[in-house]
């Protein structure tokens, strides 16, 4: 019996192993047919720069950790001494982790007063529909008038838009409760509306608070990049401002620098998730 339990264990164990070897093999090919059609595509564009070589690109990537650069850190006043891309990449933090964190805080807590409170609900409902089309970069005019071009006022921008993603996830993961588990919950003795919500109504909704906040993890680079083109320091500012010398090596440096960014952020917080999921 023993033998068969192992022997059925190794089978397992050995089909997964080539499963996911097939995945990984797959998506090895996938980058690769993009690097040789990225090459192709510089080898066959004229002028030569306005697509550079992946190489070219590589090279950019390693130069941006050769060179040192100071930079001024916000409220504490002192100065930093770090690689360069390094350097850029912490004053797009400066702006990004706070705006990030801020929105997200008051779009979940917006979501889930609106999304569990009815009357509530219906006094905001038709001011948030009136206000969320409009997009977080059009409030860059405000930003540079209200804050200036610098830390806070990008960090204006992220915080619009983590604010309606969040909102969005708090807000249908509160409103989709199942009644069967309301129901179940007054019937074991949840009667306060404070208890319901801790008790019932987050751990019901907290995959899509999750996927709310982890999605506007990637959204929230994608707008701190576009509101640092207006001139606030970090990775989108250096990303225009190399264009503008035609230094397109190194725009696409700075924007690997984004993506390994996002993905060790999206890696990360994968296996918080994963962990606060684990009754699921």
């Amino acid at each position: 019996m023993t033998l068969q339990t192992n022997t059925s264990s190794d089978t397992v164990f050995a089909n997964s192993f080539e499963s996911d070897l097939q995945r990984y093999l797959r998506g090895l090919g996938g980058l690769l047919v993009f690097l040789f059609v990225w090459w192709l595509g510089a080898v066959t564009t004229q002028p030569s720069y306005l697509v550079p070589k992946p190489l070219d690109s590589a090279r950019a990537f390693v130069d941006l950790f050769v060179t040192s650069t100071t930079i001024a850190v916000p409220i504490l006043g002192t100065r930093l001494l770090l690689p360069t891309g390094l350097a850029h990449l912490a004053q797009t933090l400066f702006h990004y982790v706070p705006g990030l964190l801020l929105g997200a805080g008051c779009g979940v807590s917006l979501g889930l007063a609106m999304g569990w409170n009815n009357e509530f609900d219906d006094w905001l409902q038709p001011l948030v529909r009136a206000i969320r089309p409009i997009p977080p970069l059009a409030w860059v005019v405000f930003a540079i008038v209200w804050f200036g071009i610098h830390h806070t006022g990008a960090a204006f921008i992220v915080f619009v838009g983590a604010f309606w993603i969040n909102f969005y996830g708090a807000y249908g993961g509160v409103n989709g409760v199942s009644s069967d588990l309301t129901d179940a919950a007054s019937t074991l003795g949840v009667e306060c509306d404070r208890s319901m919500l801790k008790l019932v109504a987050l751990p019901s909704a907290a995959p899509q608070l999750l996927t709310g906040f982890r999605t506007s993890i990637g959204r929230c680079w994608m707008i701190v990049v576009g509101a640092e083109l207006f001139g606030a320091p970090g990775v989108g500012y250096e990303i225009i401002n190399a264009s503008n010398n035609l230094a397109m090596a190194t725009s696409v440096a700075y924007m690997f620098l984004i993506s390994l960014a996002f993905l060790c952020m999206d890696v990360g917080f994968r296996v918080v998730e994963r962990r606060v999921l684990t009754w699921r």
